[in-house]
């Protein structure tokens, strides 16, 4: 969400005649997109600051915006802990910095912005030009979220769920096909309960696959407890779907779950994934995980040690439990590092073993490539296949675009290797 923000950021910008450039100390304007998800994402705002007052600590100050989730979430504290701020605007506001910034410019105030309207930045941001595409394109049709898990700072920062309409989804979906994209990934906070009028995920996901250019569709990240039948039959009936599906439980321990608000259990996340598989034997999952959260006992680590085993997931996000001020969790005592940096440490450790499990067993096999780009060795093309994974050839005649059998004769815990079969 963050990487299709800031690319709609560098296109407002453009709008007011600004250019994105990758010399850091040649900047007129510095824009930090921040998130506020884990505290150490939030610290290493301030951190960098730092590091930009020090480059030009004998230069001509650039103007310095702090945009995102950490802009919403700290507001005017912004201003009190750093005074190289001169702009804080939230995710859901960030439209308004081509007018923002020529308001500095002309009154040398400090401004701040976090309305949350999600409809009005998305009138604006239709009208911008896609300037740029990929042949993978993000495309943000949910944001917001109303489940309030007791850890999370997703609803305060972004706001209660809103779903974009899906003529202005498919409108800018066709302006990507025109610069080339065949494979969308449809974003949101909670994207499986996108909900426009009546037309849901898997309709709008219909809806995409007509567009004959399109050959893949992807979407990220759902709540377990958002999909219907229509979306979960879906996955065994619309071959543009892909079969591979984030689906973040964090943990596997009733009572936890519980205690996080997110009103499911370990039974109904485990029929959950048997559905899935009874419409797509193949498909693959992927989950979030979150270690050591307040009255964790090792019986509730072990509950999650089990999940694991059961689902066997490809590729997982797994993080000790970060308070978030503001949110009902950050009120708990919390657990001993030493204890939960060695439960981390057990989880991942499982977490790894199946992910490289999972690509060892490409070896030998043919995988459905969608390429994407060159790396630096020109004569190495990188792509993924329908499972997300990341595989590289060594073939001078690959074009961006083009789907391809490989073989894959090698692989990591990350990536596969292979050639055109």
């Amino acid at each position: 969400m963050n990487e299709y923000d800031s690319n709609k950021i560098v296109e407002l910008m453009e709008t007011i005649s600004f250019q994105r450039i990758d010399k850091i100390d040649e900047a007129d304007c510095f824009i930090f997109n921040t998130c506020h998800i884990r505290q150490k994402a939030t610290q290493k705002v301030y951190s960098d600051i730092g590091k930009i007052k020090k480059i030009y600590k004998n230069k001509k100050k650039p103007i310095f915006i702090l945009a995102g989730c950490v802009a919403q979430a700290e507001s005017t504290l912004v201003f009190e802990k750093s005074d190289y701020v001169d702009i804080v605007v939230g995710p859901q506001a960030y439209h308004k910095l081509p007018n923002l910034i020529k308001k500095y410019l002309q009154k040398k105030m400090k401004f701040i912005d976090t309305n949350l309207n999600v409809d009005e930045k998305f009138d604006v941001l239709k009208n911008l030009v896609n300037k740029k595409s990929s042949i993978s394109s993000f495309v943000t049709i949910q944001e917001g979220c109303d489940k309030f898990c007791k850890f999370c700072v997703v609803p305060y920062t972004r706001g209660p769920e809103f779903s974009r309409d899906h003529s202005k989804v498919i409108d800018e979906i066709i302006a990507l096909v025109d610069k080339g994209t065949k494979e969308i990934i449809l974003l949101g906070q909670n994207v499986s309960s996108y909900n426009y009028n009546g037309t849901t995920l898997a309709k709008l996901i219909k809806k995409i696959a007509k567009i004959n250019s399109i050959e893949r569709i992807r979407f990220t990240t759902s709540h377990p407890n958002d999909f219907d039948k229509e979306l979960i039959a879906l996955f065994g009936e619309e071959p543009k779907l892909m079969p591979q599906l984030h689906l973040p439980v964090q943990s596997g321990s009733d009572k936890i779950l519980k205690l996080m608000n997110r009103n499911h259990t370990k039974s109904d996340y485990l029929k959950l994934i048997d559905d899935f598989r009874k419409y797509r034997h193949d498909i693959q999952f992927s989950s979030d995980f979150i270690v050591g959260y307040p009255g964790e006992t090792e019986k509730d680590h072990l509950d999650t040690i089990n999940l694991i085993n059961e689902v066997n997931f490809t590729m997982s996000y797994s993080f000790i439990y970060s308070r978030r001020p503001g949110t009902p969790a950050s009120e708990y005592k919390t657990i001993p590092k030493i204890v939960t940096e060695k439960r981390l440490q057990q989880l991942q450790g499982l977490l790894f073993k199946q992910q490289i499990d999972f690509n060892q067993s490409m070896i030998n096999n043919e995988n459905i490539v969608l390429f994407e780009n060159k790396t630096q060795n020109d004569e190495q093309f990188f792509g993924r296949n329908q499972y997300m994974v990341p595989v590289f050839i060594k073939n001078k005649s690959i074009k961006a675009g083009e789907i391809k059998k490989i073989f894959i004769e090698n692989a990591n815990r990350n990536n596969l290797f292979g050639k055109i079969a």
